[in-house]
């Protein structure tokens, strides 16, 4: 990725969350755009001040089924990735959807205008090193997922737990295709239930 223009009516509050959650910097900012990165590149994200730009304009909430329906970033193993959920959870920001989907385990995250993006860590290495069978990988990788608990990860991260052995899905059980069932209480991985 090079970079991603957003428009916006909470300017502030959408600079504050780029800032936050990948802890990028600001490079360049007036009233009317800000310009954000997180590493040597000018920038990251372009977030525009639709107030400033369009200020006769009336803001709306309405959503569409067309357009962009998220972006995705990926970790380098899972324990970066747990280290970016505890950091962002010590901030309120948690995700909204935690599933693994087999080819990946992803963490969904919203940003304050709806933004929807994943964070993910391929597994596809590790399970051709665990010896799945090509109709295996096909098998696991073909359901939506299964929704894990992120906090019960955490902890068996902490104990010691190799995080490969956390790529490798041992529950085949597909989930509904609609984010967040995990609030509706659907079985998690890890639960006791597994």
């Amino acid at each position: 990725m090079s970079h991603v223009v957003y428009r916006t009516y909470q300017f502030d509050k959408m600079i504050s969350w780029y800032q936050v959650v990948f802890s990028a910097r600001v490079t360049s900012r007036n009233e009317r755009l800000a310009f954000l990165t997180f590493d040597d590149e000018s920038h990251r994200f372009a977030i525009g001040n639709l107030n400033a730009l369009s200020p006769d304009a009336k803001p709306t909430k309405a959503t569409s089924l067309v357009g962009v329906d998220h972006i995705a970033y990926t970790f380098a193993n899972v324990t970066e990735l747990f280290s970016t959920y505890e950091r962002l959870r010590s901030h309120g920001i948690l995700p909204y959807w935690c599933i693994h989907h087999g080819n990946t385990v992803s963490m969904y995250f919203a940003d304050p205008d709806d933004n929807q993006m994943e964070f993910q860590v391929e597994t596809s290495a590790v399970q051709q090193q665990a010896g799945l069978s090509a109709a295996e990988r096909s098998r696991i990788n073909g359901s939506i997922g299964v929704e894990f608990d992120p906090d019960y990860w955490l902890e068996r991260l902490r104990t010691g737990i190799p995080d490969t052995e956390l790529l490798i899905r041992t529950v085949h059980e597909p989930v509904s295709p609609v984010r967040g069932a995990l609030q509706r209480g659907h079985r998690l991985v890890g639960d006791a239930a597994n």
